[in-house]
């Protein structure tokens, strides 16, 4: 059976794009047409001769259309084996025609969710009879042919031109694997809801991820890795992935890992003063506020501009164009914002390689979800980090208070810590890092490197000390020695923030007071690995 010819065709689809086209091509061929309810009608609406399902099987439409293909004429055409005298004989005997070619697509589900229809209206468009035909004629691809998308329309009229009004054997294992990807994409989104939405589950017996693939990329983190992006199938928070690329080549994985990273901390600015973050290898390099875009810019480069060269940089407002010139002094790799005003994007335009990324809104950093990781056997599955702190929140357990400034440093600094890999220091000082370590294996070395860092920075711009002088210094997780507090001290930071906790915790404290330091607890850490 490699050419199956097409002499009856099924039609009943919610997404009518490209239907009397279709009814069109098939009628033009002699296909016999049997449809259901509004496609019917749209055929009938230009023309085109269609038999009812209810005339096909013999019983009416009913339950307010719940009932009308689930029937052994519809699936006994779709099932049998033709070549099979046993089940030949079964459709002789009972009245069964075969039924060639179907094209199904269902009920919108997760367009029904994302609107914020009520639960009732929200069960209502779970389709039953059409995953049932899809799979159905998707398990006979060997007789039959399936088309679940309007996209492969054109494809499949091609198909059978070439085929003198039939269908190939490839052509059909094709659409059947396509069919199958929807039904398991349509069933895990409606799972999803109702483990997530419906029951408020927070780990599922099972957990269902309806993902649909949307751009093959060059390659993944290296050369020799192959990669691709996918897009929720149902109801997500924007982001990167959605993002509108004004200019510049196409994303790679690095830079989607990279710039969803800058994006994931400019949100926690979003009501905030103009602010821009710089990331590197998805951590941040340098992070500050200002009265202007373009001075928050700067604040943020003069933080570690070695590392600035060939990053991501994010702002919390629309782009100007006064910003947009300083950030093409240096190579920058894509520039995220939730717009650009038309200064901006023809500031960028001469530089052909660099990607702008408009947002819109920025995503909700206390937004619930789950993060996901593989793992050799098996897979982490965990709450997002959406911890936040207020200055209510803070313990104070140095003999001095911080200062009003302080405080503000050390929750500035706290803020950026949290989207820092591990082990990580934050020197922060009047609303802009000065100095940050991260990824070390332990805290001492990243608050050294930190400082160094900072040292580098007062050398460029020709400052007469390091901007850690008089700063407030973030921990991601508690010092479990005085050390990483004492190379603080030595860079001249004045004010600490750590979520203590530490079986030396007095140690620690004690060594703060001896150097005259503020310092407060937050009871949270923000471990980033």
């Amino acid at each position: 059976m490699a050419q199956v010819e097409i002499k009856r065709a099924l039609l009943s689809v919610s997404d009518k794009s490209g239907l009397v086209e279709l009814g069109r091509a098939l009628a033009g061929r002699g296909v016999e047409l049997v449809s259901t309810g509004g496609t019917a009608k749209a055929l009938r609406d230009v023309g085109l001769d269609v038999r009812d399902v209810s005339d096909l099987t013999g019983f009416p439409e009913m339950m307010d259309g719940r009932v009308k293909t689930l029937h052994p004429k519809v699936h006994g055409g779709l099932l049998a084996v033709r070549d099979d005298a046993r089940h030949a004989e079964a459709m002789a005997a009972h009245g069964i025609g075969a039924i060639d070619l179907v094209v199904v697509n269902l009920y919108p589900f997760a367009q029904t969710v994302t609107r914020g229809a009520d639960r009732d209206e929200v069960i209502e468009n779970i389709d039953i009879g059409g995953p049932s035909m899809v799979r159905s004629a998707a398990k006979n691809h060997r007789y039959v042919t399936i088309l679940t998308d309007p996209a492969d329309y054109d494809a499949f009229l091609k198909e059978l031109e070439a085929g003198n009004g039939a269908t190939g054997e490839e052509f059909r294992r094709k659409m059947a694997a396509s069919a199958f990807a929807l039904t398991a994409q349509y069933d895990a989104t409606i799972a999803s809801w109702f483990a997530f939405a419906d029951q408020k589950e927070i780990f599922p017996a099972s957990v269902a991820i309806p993902v649909r693939h949307a751009q093959t990329l060059r390659y993944g983190e290296n050369p020799h890795q192959q990669a691709a992006l996918y897009l929720p199938a149902g109801p997500a928070a924007a982001g990167i992935a959605q993002a509108e690329q004004v200019q510049g080549k196409a994303l790679s994985y690095n830079n989607y890992n990279d710039a969803d990273a800058a994006l994931e901390l400019i949100a926690e600015f979003a009501d905030g003063p103009p602010t821009v973050v710089i990331v590197k290898h998805a951590n941040p390099c340098g992070v500050a506020t200002g009265e202007t875009l373009v001075d928050a810019y700067r604040a943020a480069l003069a933080c570690d501009s070695v590392s600035a060269f060939g990053g991501i940089v994010a702002v919390n407002r629309p782009l100007d164009g006064v910003t947009a010139a300083a950030v093409t002094e240096i190579f920058t790799e894509v520039v995220v914002a939730p717009d650009a005003d038309e200064a901006a994007r023809a500031a960028f335009a001469a530089k052909k390689n660099l990607r702008l990324l408009l947002t819109g809104d920025l995503p909700d950093p206390a937004r619930m979800a789950l993060t996901m990781k593989s793992i050799a056997g098996g897979f982490l599955l965990q709450s997002r980090d959406t911890g936040s702190l207020a200055p209510a929140d803070l313990e104070v357990v140095t003999k001095r208070r911080p200062s009003e400034r302080e405080l503000s440093d050390c929750l500035f600094a706290w803020k950026v810590a949290k989207h820092v890999k591990s082990n990580a220091i934050v020197y922060a000082r009047d609303g802009a890092s000065v100095g940050i370590g991260a990824g070390q294996m332990n805290r001492r070395d990243s608050s050294r490197i930190a400082a160094m860092k900072a040292a580098e920075a007062a050398a460029e711009y020709g400052w007469s000390e390091p901007r850690t002088v008089g700063s407030a210094v973030a921990s991601d997780a508690f010092f479990p020695f005085a050390d990483g507090l004492l190379a603080a001290a030595e860079a001249g930071a004045t004010a600490v923030i750590q979520p203590g906790g530490s079986i030396r915790d007095e140690e620690v404290i004690a060594a703060a007071d001896e150097k005259g330091l503020a310092m407060v607890f937050t009871g949270m850490r923000h471990f980033r690995h």
